[in-house]
């Protein structure tokens, strides 16, 4: 027979149970990032040219979930990996809807800004950095906020642009692609509108050599042509949910086909990143936040 004293203990289990349940989609939001290391040789990729790259993505500043002192903490984490390139995917504005607070333009690319590494800091932007940006929306001549602070912070940041970079006497282009879903409304009306040149982009590449693809969203990947070495994209959140595998939400339609992790179609590859933020709702289930460590050249 269960003694009052036992019935009691067992509520007393099953209501910390019922809290730790309750609690952890926020606990793992504020986690201390995850490194997630890839070690792969692309098609293309220069014989003997070995790249150590950290990828950053998706930090959606704002209070209390990604205040400045965790963007502080996870630069720091990102430069102690020692990399030769530090790649940044978008997504550094809040998208946020439950937020105490913002993190000023000025303040979060102040603390991505104290990143280096031998081939510098690179970034492009994503959905949020242009969706947020008032300004942007209603006069898309404008130079969007984001990039002003990037820029300003000394992050050399890309949309529809190239940059030629060499290491070991071996060289390789980095291409940063502009936003796929950048204008929320069109002047002839059409909703969400991409600011991403693809074709124009590559064009700027000389033929027969490597490049590495900054795509904010994966959704482009299926349109990448087989002399692009390897794409690297954010925004997916892993889903942000992920219940053994099943995913309530995606952020765009190529998120649902690419979540996160490494892909290989028809021998060309993507690599697709859980990013250290969140959107819309602060909770993350089975995505851990992570920075992703990519060892090119050594498999």
């Amino acid at each position: 027979m269960i003694t009052r004293r036992g019935v009691l203990k067992l509520f007393g289990v099953g209501l910390l149970g019922v809290i730790a349940t309750a609690a952890y989609p926020f606990i793992e939001a504020l986690a201390r990032p995850r490194v997630t290391s890839y070690a792969l040789t692309p098609r293309g990729w220069p014989t003997g040219l070995k790249l150590r790259a950290a990828v950053i993505a998706d930090l959606h500043a704002c209070e209390p979930w990604m205040d400045l002192g965790r963007i502080e903490a996870l630069c720091a984490q990102t430069q102690a990996l020692d990399a030769d390139i530090i790649l940044l995917l978008g997504d550094y504005v809040s998208g946020m809807r439950l937020r105490t607070g913002e993190v000023a333009d000025a303040d979060w690319a102040t603390a991505l800004g104290k990143l280096t590494a031998p081939l510098g800091v690179h970034a492009v932007l994503g959905n949020h950095d242009y969706w947020e940006d008032r300004a942007f929306q209603q006069d898309q001549s404008k130079t969007p906020l984001a990039r002003t602070a990037l820029r300003e912070a000394g992050i050399a940041t890309y949309v529809n642009e190239v940059v030629r970079l060499e290491k070991d006497g071996h060289a390789f282009w980095l291409a940063g692609l502009g936003d796929q879903l950048g204008i929320l409304r069109a002047p002839d009306g059409r909703r969400i509108v991409g600011l991403d040149d693809l074709e124009g982009t590559l064009a700027q590449i000389p033929e027969g050599e490597p490049a590495l693809l900054l795509a904010h969203e994966p959704d482009i990947f299926p349109r990448v042509p087989d002399h692009v070495s390897l794409t690297l994209s954010g925004h997916t959140h892993g889903g942000q949910i992920s219940l053994l595998g099943w995913r309530p939400w995606a952020a765009s339609l190529g998120s649902r086909r690419f979540p996160a992790g490494h892909y290989t179609v028809e021998g060309r590859e993507l690599v697709v990143s859980r990013g250290l933020g969140c959107s819309v709702v602060p909770v993350r289930i089975g995505n851990w936040p992570e920075i992703v460590m990519l060892e090119l050249g050594t498999a």
